[in-house]
């Protein structure tokens, strides 16, 4: 009678292991963050047969909090984003994350100043004196990001008018709406779409590959480097081929999830970059063997044994 209560008891457990729905943290819909949240949570139910719920928020800097406590089990985010939050630096100064964990790169992404098609605006250097977002209270560490494409036209934020916005989501918003002559954005987000749609055009403003002005940049995002952008349907606002600040967004996770499970998360996604295109074009960038490389936070242990097994970790 033990050993049968004891067999049921584990076949609970596994049962409720099995249905558990795992809690994807995003940026607000609209939001590129947001685009790639859902496209992870189809290919993880589709392919790797796991459930998983996308629940927006404000900004990352609403979610890794979320994400440290185990409330949250996975997001994305970037590579500044997080070393600020692992670390303790910068925005996140006094309020380390550490139980934030690596699973994979996702792809590149790729972010610039947007204005109007038919402003007289034509370099990021033209921003001089003219109202531009800043703030993002909900997505703090963007504003280094935004710092990052100032200097490299030689500017700093004392050298613009802020318009100050929470998050990126607003700030699309601000130029929209007329009450900013610039926004800032990631290429292939559908509410960039939305306001290319509504304005009547909006159109990137390239950066400097001078290695002295992608220094000034790396400054402030020491992961940054520069990407030529040729046109797309899915790149709404790059008119020609455009050189914009890139980097690296990533799928984290908190340490709380089990190894197994995030083994699982990793090898579907490893396994399935058609169907993530299928939900996201700009998971085209998405290099299946490019998932592993130097963090500055280290790897799920789960992720970590899937990449082992690959050969493409010691």
């Amino acid at each position: 009678m033990k050993r049968l209560v004891t067999a049921c008891a584990a076949l609970t457990l596994a049962g409720a292991a099995h249905a558990q729905v795992l809690g994807i943290g995003t940026a607000q819909q609209g939001s590129i963050g947001y685009n790639m949240g859902s496209a992870v949570a189809k290919v993880l139910l589709e392919d790797g047969k796991i459930q998983s719920r996308v629940q927006p928020y404000s900004g990352s800097s609403a979610v890794f909090p979320l994400i440290n406590t185990g409330e949250i089990d996975l997001t994305v985010g970037n590579t500044l984003e997080l070393q600020e939050a692992y670390k303790g630096e910068g925005s996140y100064h006094g309020r380390k994350q550490p139980n934030l964990r690596v699973v994979g790169v996702l792809f590149p992404l790729r972010v610039g100043f947007f204005v109007r098609k038919d402003s007289p605006i034509k370099t990021i250097a033209d921003l001089k004196g003219k109202r531009v977002v800043y703030g993002f209270t909900a997505q703090v560490t963007l504003n280094r990001v935004v710092d990052g494409l100032l200097a490299n036209a030689g500017l700093t934020a004392k050298d613009i008018v802020p318009v100050l916005v929470p998050n990126v989501v607003r700030d699309a918003d601000a130029l929209a709406s007329g009450s900013a002559d610039a926004g800032f954005f990631a290429i292939g987000a559908g509410k960039v779409s939305e306001v290319d749609k509504t304005t009547g055009g909006i159109r990137f403003l390239p950066i400097s590959d001078d290695p002295k002005a992608v220094a000034a940049m790396r400054k402030f995002v020491p992961y940054a480097y520069v990407s030529k952008v040729e046109p797309a349907p899915q790149y709404a606002g790059v008119l020609g081929p455009t050189d914009l600040m890139a980097y690296d967004y990533l799928l984290l996770a908190s340490s709380h999830v089990k190894d197994d499970v995030v083994f699982r998360i990793t090898k579907a996604l490893f396994d399935n970059k058609a169907g993530l295109v299928a939900s996201f074009k700009p998971f085209a960038g998405f290099q299946p063997r490019e998932m592993y490389k130097p963090m500055p936070a280290p790897y799920h242990p789960g992720a970590l044994k899937f990449y082992r097994e690959e050969g493409m970790a010691k």
